[in-house]
């Protein structure tokens, strides 16, 4: 799937993710400006799915000749923790005008063969039958048409080694209820949707074989920063047994950060936390709503990447 980011007839089409599963819908955005709404937003979320389209958001500016500076500095305030966004900005910035939009084009399909790549390493770490459990989602929706961790379970299931997969909800936007069912529902995956707080209870029973997320940002030492409630299975990985692994591209690996105390942490809006979809639930109390934490480089078994194996610190 790859219809989600597309620019078609000098505008970009963006599939609303605040939407799904119920309505599919598309945004339109015609200048940067608008795209680092929908970046904000969370129109399109994801890592490397925010990279491309801020590369697409930097080539609207470009086609209609405003300043690509001013077009930076809005796309990388959108939101701050992935760096994907930086380097993609960078890279297109780094470009004449009139030969971004090709480039963006070609970060597109790169990133679709690398996801496969990350996909085919992974698979190959989990044992026969496999169980996984995935957090967030880091599926095609949030690249460019493939999946980083929800790659590796594809590339899985394809090659005849995965029995099921488990998707906690992620709470407070339920990007595994909404967006990761919904991919493993239209590509056959044997999916069970499980409540953030079930996690702990499925690996004691024996029922998880490893564990394999996304992430935001890699910082140099390979502390990760991925979506809220990471961090939590990390620790109970470790605590049964198990491996837990991050696929990611190599551009999400960042050198420029030494570690995750370095790593700035999105705080978004406590309405996110009181309810949803236009209903609330809680009481009129403080609030408190990180997008991401930081799981320590000690905890992670290994990093995936479409280059093989990364092991923190000590290099590939």
């Amino acid at each position: 799937m790859r219809e989600h980011i597309r620019f078609v007839h000098g505008a970009l089409e963006l599939l609303d993710q605040r939407l799904l599963p119920l309505h599919t819908e598309t945004v339109r955005c015609t200048t940067a400006a608008q795209t680092a709404a929908a970046i904000r937003d969370m129109v399109v979320r994801g890592a490397p799915a925010i990279g491309i389209t801020a590369a697409y958001g930097m080539a609207l500016d470009a086609q209609r000749g405003a300043a690509l500076s001013a077009a930076a500095e809005g796309l990388l305030a959108a939101r701050p923790t992935a760096v994907n966004l930086r380097w993609a900005v960078e890279r297109m910035a780094s470009l004449p005008p009139d030969q971004i939009l090709a480039a963006a084009r070609v970060l597109h399909e790169e990133d679709i063969e690398i996801n496969r790549r990350i996909g085919a390493h992974g698979a190959a770490l989990l044992p026969p039958e496999a169980r996984v459990y995935t957090h967030c989602n880091a599926g095609a929706l949030a690249t460019g048409g493939y999946g980083t961790a929800l790659g590796v379970v594809r590339s899985a299931w394809t090659s005849g080694r995965l029995t099921r997969v488990f998707a906690g909800e992620t709470r407070p936007l339920l990007q595994g209820a909404r967006l990761t069912a919904w991919e493993c529902e239209r590509q056959g995956i044997p999916c069970t949707l499980v409540t953030d707080s079930a996690a702990a209870s499925l690996m004691a029973d024996g029922q998880i074989d490893a564990v394999v997320v996304g992430a935001d940002r890699v910082a140099a030492n390979g502390d990760v920063a991925n979506k809220i409630g990471t961090l939590g299975l990390a620790v109970l990985a470790r605590h049964y047994g198990l491996p837990f692994y991050v696929a990611v591209p190599r551009s999400t690996l960042d050198e420029r950060t030494p570690n995750g105390a370095a790593i700035p942490i999105e705080q978004r809006d406590p309405a996110e936390v009181r309810g949803f979809g236009g209903q609330r639930w809680a009481a009129e109390v403080a609030v408190h709503n990180p997008a991401f934490d930081v799981t320590p480089a000690a905890l992670v078994t290994a990093w995936i990447t479409e280059e093989g194996l990364w092991r923190g610190v000590d290099g590939p």
